[in-house]
């Protein structure tokens, strides 16, 4: 058994991680401010013995004795991370300085949930861990890209300068159960309005393109990179089958069997155009990672939970 602290772990994807990590036997804290995080999504592990809830935000700094560290304390989606962009840069940033210190204190291993984000409006493509990625440092995105860039220093930085045992993963887009109904992402955005009947609403002509990948293949990853040996990162976790915004607002239309129509409206500043991960430095390292689940499989179980 081991101690794990989950930063965000009442948030979509920590509340998957946080579910695997009880499945397999270890001692959890989850750690979150609620801000996007919901106690729903963790409500049936508070009365496990081995699961402890703390209401606690990582601009401060936290004090436990842990093995482990997975640090996703951050809002995700446009909308939330916008909100209050200040605050999104300090989450990204003073979390991580926070985390480390207590990684480097109590002599744990921090994994960093980083962003395809990092490689903003790409001029390579598919992407690869080697490109340092073109991102506007002064737009309406960038206290996520640039915040969540900053904390990838710090974590080379802490990893190089006093050792600081790290993991870096890049995660693109990913999508699934716990996903908040309003968060402004596309695939959320587009079973909520099929489900309604309302209009779909699509940025841009929807020639754009991302690539969606299942959360539990997201934990998986996570899991291996963590418990990898001899290998920092940054990788790559994602799905790397390419789907234009249009063909994913006309499966969920299909899946939904929804009457809904599609509309057209202004494409967001620095909304990137290309989305799509080289995953070969994961399926090297981590053991052949690699997506199972495939986006109507995907869909028809997220869309049954937004039902």
């Amino acid at each position: 058994m081991k101690r794990i602290l989950v930063t965000g772990g009442a948030g979509f994807i920590g509340s998957h991680l946080c579910d695997r990590l009880i499945k397999e036997g270890n001692d959890v804290i989850c750690l979150d401010n609620y801000f996007t995080g919901n106690k729903k999504n963790i409500e049936h592990l508070i009365n496990h013995p081995y699961f402890e809830l703390v209401r606690h935000d990582v601009i401060q700094p936290y004090f436990a004795e842990v093995d482990q560290i997975y640090n996703l304390a951050c809002p995700a989606s446009p909308v939330h991370y916008q909100y209050n962009p200040i605050k999104t840069t300090k989450t990204s940033v003073m979390g991580a300085i926070n985390m480390l210190g207590l990684a480097k204190r109590i002599n744990a291993r921090v994994l960093q949930a980083s962003t395809s984000e990092v490689y903003g409006d790409p001029e390579i493509h598919p992407q690869t861990e080697n490109y340092w990625g073109n991102v506007n440092p002064i737009g309406i995105r960038s206290c996520y890209d640039e915040g969540k860039r900053c904390a990838e220093t710090l974590f080379m930085d802490y990893h190089k300068q006093n050792q600081v045992d790290i993991k870096i993963m890049r995660i693109f887009n990913t999508y699934g159960p716990n996903m908040h109904p309003n968060d402004g992402r596309v695939v959320s955005n587009f079973i909520m309005q099929a489900l309604k009947g309302e209009d779909i609403t699509i940025y841009g002509d929807g020639s754009q393109t991302r690539s969606f990948q299942y959360v539990d293949d997201l934990v998986e990853g996570m899991i291996r990179m963590m418990n990898s040996e001899d290998f920092i990162g940054p990788v790559n976790i994602g799905n790397p089958n390419e789907f234009t915004i249009l063909e994913l607002a006309q499966k969920i239309i299909n899946l939904t069997q929804s009457k809904s129509k599609i509309i057209h409206q202004k494409l967001p500043m620095d909304d990137p155009m290309k989305r799509q991960p080289d995953i070969n430095l994961a399926k090297e390292k981590l053991n052949n990672w690699e997506p199972i689940i495939q986006l109507d499989e995907g869909l028809v179980k997220t869309i049954e939970y937004f039902k």
